[in-house]
């Protein structure tokens, strides 16, 4: 199995399908982990669970989370992913459906990369999963190794 580069955390069935192909059509071909919801997202992260076997010091480059992901918030999820050395400088991008200032503003407070609002139609969709893809996996530089 190719190692994952990006983790999608994605509660919409309707959308997992078109971003996963947007994803793999030229990017990252079957490196992409779609976890349905934020607990599954996080046991993957932390090995935990049916990820307990994992080798955690291999993270993936991005995490696309959805604000409307099942389990706990998003903002739960985010500040999770900071508190843990192994995740703490993990980007993150919020994908959203709906624009609210409080949800951005609380995202990049909770230490969010990025907040992005997802367009209704499917093409617009994925043009902008795969402009996400190829900056967070060809042009940004990830950080250091942390020996946190």
């Amino acid at each position: 199995m190719a190692p994952v580069r990006i983790l999608l955390v994605e509660d919409d069935a309707s959308d997992e399908p078109l971003t996963r192909r947007a994803l793999e059509r030229d990017l990252v071909q079957d490196a992409v982990l779609v976890a349905r919801g934020g607990p599954q997202g996080l046991d993957y992260l932390f090995g935990r669970g049916c990820y307990a076997d994992r080798d955690t010091t291999e993270q993936p480059q991005v995490v696309l989370l959805d604000v409307n992901a099942p389990g706990p918030g998003c903002l739960d999820v985010l500040q999770a992913i900071r508190a843990d050395h192994r995740t703490s400088l993990l980007p993150v991008v919020i994908l959203t459906t709906a624009q609210a200032e409080a949800d951005s503003l609380g995202g990049y407070r909770h230490g969010a990369n990025s907040y992005v609002i997802k367009p209704a139609d499917g093409a617009e969709l994925a043009e902008l999963v795969g402009r996400l893809a190829r900056y967070w996996l060809e042009v940004n530089q990830r950080p250091p190794a942390d020996s946190g």
